[in-house]
């Protein structure tokens, strides 16, 4: 080996980047505010990616692309808003079928009017539910109808009624109504048109028992009528 050779520096070695363990979760929070401002249908990968400071080809490399991406916002969505698990627990133990109707509406009452509703989370699956995408059949097996059979046990039990009567699927929707306008309706022009109703996480008490004692006198109402004409 000569001086000359010696005296050479070693070619400096290429730095292997580390992952970024923060990108999938960024690019998530930040397509749920994307979707929930503008849809699906007008949101971008380039402007998810410059929201989530990552590089455009992040939403291929995580999600496979932006129909992915937005089944896994849905997704996210849910979980952080009431979930099967959620519900089931909420029933679990309950006295009686009112108790458990009580505890499925606080549930959902609380939720609404919670730090969560003023995220972009109510208002993607707000979208969701009045438009949906192919992204909600996963969610609708999974998620959706097996809560669906919960609420129908209880309202068939409250209504003393077969759970496959039509009051009883009538009395499911009626029941459900008030919480879909919340969930669905915009914030805003809801306090401007009931300014009085108690939006807050410390009306939510009172709008349980509302909901509760509502439900329950129409649901003894349409059952004494449905039981009549059997």
């Amino acid at each position: 080996m000569t001086d000359r050779t010696m005296g050479r520096r070693r070619p400096a070695q290429p730095k292997h980047r580390r992952p970024d363990q923060n990108a999938r979760q960024r690019l998530l929070e930040a397509a749920g505010h994307v979707f929930a401002e503008k849809g699906f249908d007008r949101a971008t990968g380039k402007e998810i990616s410059e929201r989530a400071a990552t590089n455009t080809a992040a939403v291929n490399y995580y999600f496979g692309g932006m129909t992915g991406l937005y089944a896994a916002v849905l997704e996210e969505a849910n979980s952080r808003f009431v979930t099967l698990d959620a519900v089931s627990a909420a029933v679990a133990g309950k006295a009686d079928a009112k108790a458990g109707l009580r505890a499925i509406i606080e549930l959902l009452v609380r939720t609404l009017t919670g730090p969560m509703s003023s995220s972009w989370v109510p208002r993607v699956l707000g979208r969701e539910i009045v438009a949906p995408s192919p992204a909600l059949d996963v969610l609708r097996e999974k998620e959706l109808l097996p809560k669906t059979r919960i609420l129908r046990s209880i309202v068939g039990e409250l209504m003393e009624l077969p759970e496959d009567h039509p009051a009883v699927a009538r009395g499911c929707l009626s029941v459900m109504a008030p919480c879909f306008m919340l969930l669905v309706c915009d914030r805003r022009t809801l306090k401007r048109m009931f300014p009085s109703f108690g939006f807050a996480s410390d009306d939510a008490e009172a709008v349980v028992s509302h909901l509760v004692q509502f439900a329950s006198a129409g649901l003894s109402a349409v059952a004494g009528d449905a039981r009549k004409k059997s």
